[in-house]
C-alpha cells in the first residue's frame, strides 16, 4: 500500500507541467500533515484526551514500536525526540526533507520523472511531469466517485479528501467541477463519520494544523512586503 503522502503529492502535481498545483509553503507542511494522518489512521499517534498526564490536545504516540516505513519511521523518531508537541509543530518538524523524501519515492516507483526547467523562461527550477500514471488514474477515479459522484468514501479517500481541502486544492484536483459544489463537497467527507472518535480527533487537529502552518508563513511574508 502506498502512503498518503505519496498519493496526496501525485494528486498535487500537474501531470503535464510536473509543477505543484500549490505554491511552495503548503506543499511540504500538508505533505508533512500526510504522514501524521497514516500514523493516526494506524493508531500510532492521536490527540492527548482529558485526564491524562500530556496536555490536552498534544500529540502522544502510543505504541513503542516503529514502523516498517522509512519515512513514518523517520516521523516517530522525530516525534520520540521531543516533548509532545502541539500538531502545528509536528507538521513544522516532520516537513524538513520530506518532500525530496516523498518526490524520491514516486520517481523510483516510475510515476513520475526529474527533468529540469526555467521558470519565466530565465530561472532554472525541477518539474516531475507524469510517467506511468495507472495509479494515479485509479486513485482520482476513487476521488471523484467520491467528490463529483457522491459515493461514500472509504476511509483513505476520505483522509486524502481532508488533507486536500485543508489547503483548497479539491477545486484544482478537479477542475472540471463546480468549484462550490466540490468544495461543499470536500467539506461534507472530511467532516464526515468516516474514522472513529480517536482518528476523528486526529483528522481535526491534523487539517487544523495544516491550515495554521500555511496561513502563518504567508502573513509574515505579506508583512515584509
Amino acid at each position: 500500500m502506498t502512503l498518503l503522502a505519496e498519493d496526496l503529492l501525485l494528486l498535487l502535481l500537474d501531470d503535464e507541467t510536473g509543477k505543484p498545483v500549490v505554491d511552495g509553503a503548503k506543499l511540504p507542511r500538508v505533505l508533512a500533515g500526510a504522514v501524521l494522518l497514516e500514523l493516526a489512521l494506524d493508531g500510532v499517534v492521536e490527540p492527548a484526551g482529558e485526564g491524562e498526564e500530556v496536555r490536552r490536545g498534544r500529540l502522544v504516540l502510543r505504541h513503542e514500536s516503529t514502523p516498517d516505513d522509512e519515512i513514518l519511521a523517520r516521523a516517530v523518531a522525530r516525534l520520540r525526540e521531543s516533548k509532545p508537541m502541539r500538531p502545528e509543530r509536528a507538521i513544522e518538524k516532520l516537513d524538513k526533507g520530506l518532500r525530496e523524501a516523498v518526490l524520491e519515492r514516486i520517481v523510483a516507483k516510475g510515476w513520475v520523472r526529474e527533468a529540469k526547467a526555467k521558470l519565466l523562461g530565465i530561472f532554472p527550477t525541477t518539474v516531475w511531469p507524469a510517467v506511468d500514471d495507472t495509479h494515479e488514474s485509479r486513485l482520482r477515479a476513487e476521488l471523484r466517485d467520491a467528490v463529483i459522484g457522491g459515493a461514500d468514501p472509504s476511509p483513505r479517500t476520505s483522509a486524502l479528501v481532508s488533507l486536500l481541502a485543508a489547503v483548497d486544492a479539491t477545486p484544482k484536483v478537479f477542475p472540471d467541477g463546480d468549484r462550490r459544489a466540490v468544495n461543499k463537497r470536500a467539506k461534507e467527507i472530511a467532516e464526515g463519520e468516516w474514522a472513529g472518535a480517536a482518528v476523528r480527533k486526529a483528522v481535526e487537529a491534523v487539517n487544523a494544523a495544516v491550515m495554521v502552518a500555511v496561513i502563518v508563513p504567508s502573513i509574515a511574508a505579506g508583512g515584509t512586503s
